[in-house]
């Protein structure tokens, strides 16, 4: 019997064959489908690792298995295989929002170093792992770009008091869907949406050099700016107002991620398991 919040038969049936088998010599691995059904109730809860329920095994076993799929790639492969098979019928839509949004970093995600960093907390050790230290404390912003459907396809994570544009490009950089059959990875979407924070001339003309549609309401000094040069500001951007009512499914994409408490509070002090566990959730909600 499923429990609440485990993976389903279904999306077992396609998770199982992408994950790698065991290397080498040793005692046999733990079942991997308790493991990450262990990850989840992690993700689900927010609770710390000790307090890993005894069903799902030891919870030195559930770390190790995240630590390591993480570093050789397994969760991202995953990820790109599913969204493969949605684009593969025609499911995926190829409308792209674009957002983000400011987690509080919990204390404890504090403190990773760099091997030979010096035992005061630095800025920069701060930078490396996406935190950031404003009067509200630490946070994370995570930059998130969907498909027309709301499900998320890249994340990005920088420190909480970093601007959203110039994560524009790099986030869309990072999408490309490969093919089941021959051809090269489709990358290039219809049309982005963005709200105004993303609205700056030099956006615009990478959208227009990609050829991809671009729609984003202008900022109230740009439309200033150019009302004051007279005809010399020339007219204002293209903006369909229609279209841009669909830019919600981003934040309502950051809503059902946000369910998961280990996602909505980072605990994590890599920026590499938050960004897995970022992963595993967008993994659970392409599959539902």
């Amino acid at each position: 019997m499923v429990g609440r919040g485990e993976l389903t038969d279904k999306a077992w049936a396609v998770i199982e064959p992408l994950l790698p088998p065991q290397q080498g010599g040793g005692r046999r691995w733990r079942d991997h489908r308790q493991v990450i059904n262990a990850i989840l109730w992690k993700l689900r809860t927010g609770a710390p690792w000790r307090d890993l329920p005894e069903r799902y095994g030891p919870w030195k076993t559930a770390h190790e298995r995240l630590r390591l799929w993480t570093k050789d790639g397994t969760w991202n492969k995953i990820l790109d295989r599913v969204i493969v098979k949605d684009d593969a019928v025609g499911d995926l839509e190829w409308i792209i929002s674009v957002d983000s949004s400011v987690v509080r970093a919990h204390q404890h995600a504090a403190g990773a170093r760099k091997k030979g960093d010096a035992a005061t907390e630095s800025t920069s050790a701060l930078d490396g792992e996406g935190l950031g230290r404003s009067r509200g404390g630490l946070s994370t912003k995570i930059h998130l770009a969907v498909d027309g459907r709301g499900l998320p396809m890249r994340f990005l994570l920088t420190p909480g008091q970093a601007g959203d544009n110039p994560q524009l490009v790099p986030l869309l950089d990072g999408i490309s869907v490969a093919r089941l059959g021959p051809g090269r990875p489709r990358c290039r979407p219809e049309t982005v949406i963005a709200d105004k924070a993303y609205s700056h001339p030099s956006t615009r003309e990478a959208m227009r050099d990609r050829r991809i549609s671009f729609v984003s309401p202008e900022r109230d000094d740009q439309v200033a700016r150019r009302a004051a040069k007279g005809s010399r500001g020339g007219r204002p951007p293209a903006f369909d107002a229609e279209i841009y009512k669909q830019r919600n499914v981003v934040e309502r994409c950051f809503n059902r991620l946000k369910q998961f408490r280990d996602l909505a509070t980072r605990y994590a002090k890599r920026a590499a398991y938050y960004q897995a566990e970022l992963t595993i959730a967008a993994i659970v909600l392409w599959l539902r």
